[in-house]
């Protein structure tokens, strides 16, 4: 019976965190960061503002876990066993990109979190930039860097640059109505041409 009553408990307070933390991306939605206040938040989620604090310690930490949610390098786990490690890490470095260039795409709240670490100096944004350096820093050392050696930091180079250029491309596609460079990147003809792109530089950094 014990037992029953702390199961029961643990779904209430993971159903609880999770109404949080769906609160918090609607505000996002439709108010933006300036919207994301206490009141609002609990209001939102319809729960006591205090179990805010008692689940997350508070709105910084709660906002900080959303984050962290939503990041997708962050959540990039190389798991023991993965067949990744015999073509030097090619096929991981194309599924990793083109899962990138689809995810921003359709995740407005993410783009917005890209876009808040630009304009904003932010300790939870400071920390998200670290946590996925660091995340990227094992991938690198247990996956590519073996199969380039010496040239491993000009892979990470270009990475850097396919990267960076997903992040800019969908988040551009998502706010205009023009074409980038003659392709249109809402339709699935244009993001079909910058995925071929994708896998062609990856083919010929690895030649």
């Amino acid at each position: 019976m014990e037992q029953k009553k702390e199961v029961k408990q643990l779904r209430d307070k993971e159903k609880s965190k999770q109404k949080f933390l769906d609160a918090v991306e609607k505000i996002l939605h439709s108010k933006g960061f300036s919207g994301l206040k206490v009141n609002d938040i609990a209001r939102t989620a319809g729960l006591d503002k205090k179990l805010m604090y008692t689940y997350f310690g508070g709105r910084d930490q709660l906002i900080d876990e959303y984050i962290r949610s939503q990041d997708f390098w962050s959540n990039v786990k190389n798991e023991p066993g993965d067949p990744i490690a015999d073509d030097g890490g090619k096929m991981f470095s194309k599924a990793m990109l083109l899962s990138q260039f689809d995810y921003v795409f359709k995740n407005k709240e993410f783009q917005k979190i890209l876009l808040w670490g630009l304009l904003e100096n932010r300790k939870s944004l400071k920390k998200l930039a670290d946590d996925r350096e660091e995340n990227g820093a094992m991938l690198f050392e247990s996956i590519t860097d073996p199969h380039f050696k010496e040239n491993a930091k000009r892979y990470r180079a270009i990475i850097a640059l396919l990267i960076s250029g997903i992040y800019y491309l969908d988040i551009y596609a998502t706010t205009n109505d023009c074409t980038f460079c003659g392709l249109d990147l809402k339709t699935a003809e244009g993001r079909s041409e910058i995925e071929e792109a994708l896998s062609f530089l990856i083919d010929k950094t690895y030649e």
